[in-house]
């Protein structure tokens, strides 16, 4: 990288004496653009309109003084960046004025060999010093982008990978879009809550935003005798579908090893994965656990996803209306889901109404539900 003294850099020249302007203009015109003011207010005016690339800076002038017209360039963002060499007839400036941030000193009178040297060399520590923020600012932006795209793509196979196991048919229906963020919705309604603003940080409710649709991967392992069987199951069956719990959380313990690291979100997959069957009242499966030992993120896909459930169209029923869906969740506050949460999830009810409109199930999707529904039913 060749970094000379650019033609196009701009130079401001702040003196209260025309002869000393003069003389730094003829020694720098050649070279350089030029600015020039005879007093701080217009040096102010001038560096903070034109952003110059180098100030020369008169020390003692009437009003302002260059002291002052550093100070006020130096605690302004816009121009606190722009390296200011003193012009002085006095060295014992200097260290005060280093302390306040000069880059250097041209001492009176002035060397022609000096001012040009000095100039080119910081000119050049400038352009080298924007060259890498620039080269930083852009690679920057460069890993974010690519982040981006990174949690995009893995997202989406997150999706594809869950409606596959859960339904054998991806993108058939929305279910998994609308019970992620019915628990970000839910998760956010419940940061101020007492027993929750330690675990639920913005960092947490994205982890749990993202492992939402994995909720269900165990059913991959499920026969679709079992799993797309139009009507109730018998108790054998139930007793295999009740192991889809325990194929999520062994599916995701086995991705640990290859890591070789502890990862936040398989944490909150494999918790939500075995966990969200489990009743507050401990008569869910797959351990029976009851209250607070069951975990947080387990409860919270417990509400969205029984939620979505039942206003939706399933193989062996219609789907219900949200009122009385509402109603079975009151009904089951306490006994089923963590009563708490059910109450922050009847607080947001045009929040869920919304997600619900945004998300619909394709007409084939629900054309085919309700269908199997109706051979179920005998409508």
């Amino acid at each position: 990288m060749e970094l000379g003294p650019a033609m196009n850099a701009t130079i401001l020249v702040v003196d209260d004496r025309p002869d000393n302007i003069v003389l730094i203009s003829r020694l720098l015109k050649d070279t350089y653009r030029l600015e020039v003011a005879n007093d701080g207010e217009k040096a102010l005016k001038i560096a903070r309109e034109s952003l110059p690339d180098l100030i020369l800076l008169d020390i003692k002038m009437p009003g302002k003084s260059g002291y002052d017209v550093c100070r006020e360039l130096q605690s302004d963002p816009s121009t606190s960046e722009i390296p200011i060499i003193f012009l002085t007839a006095s060295t014992d400036d200097e260290q005060h004025g280093f302390e306040m941030g000069a880059v250097d000193y041209i001492t009176k009178p002035f060397k022609g060999t000096v001012v040009l040297a000095r100039v080119a060399t910081h000119l050049k520590i400038k352009a080298a010093s924007d060259f890498l923020k620039d080269k930083n600012a852009y690679l920057e932006q460069e890993v974010l982008r690519r982040t981006s795209e990174m949690i995009g793509i893995q997202d989406m196979t997150i999706l594809v990978i869950a409606s596959l196991a859960e339904g054998r048919d991806a993108g058939a229906s929305n279910h998994l879009r609308r019970t992620q963020a019915y628990v970000k919705v839910l998760a956010q309604q419940l940061t101020g809550h007492p027993r929750f603003r330690e675990f639920l940080s913005d960092g947490t409710i994205d982890l749990l935003f993202r492992a939402a649709p994995l909720h269900d991967i165990g059913k991959g392992g499920i026969p679709d005798r079992i799993l797309l069987k139009p009507g109730k199951l018998r108790p054998e069956e139930f007793e295999i579908m009740k192991m889809h719990t325990t194929l999520g959380r062994e599916a995701i313990e086995h991705a640990w090893p290859r890591l070789g690291m502890d990862i936040p979100f398989l944490d909150l997959a494999r918790d939500i994965a075995y966990g969200h069957q489990e009743k507050w009242d401990g008569t869910g499966y797959p351990e029976g656990k009851s209250g607070d030992d069951i975990p947080i993120a387990a409860r919270l896909i417990a509400v969205a996803d029984v939620y979505d459930a039942l206003t939706s169209h399933r193989p062996y029923r219609k789907a219900l209306s949200t009122e009385t869906a509402k109603g079975l969740l009151i009904e089951g506050r306490g006994s089923l889901f963590d009563p708490d949460m059910v109450d922050a999830f009847l607080a947001i009810e045009d929040e869920i109404a919304s997600i619900r409109e945004r998300f619909p199930d394709s007409r084939a999707a629900e054309a085919k539900m309700s269908a199997m529904g109706d051979l179920f039913t005998g409508g």
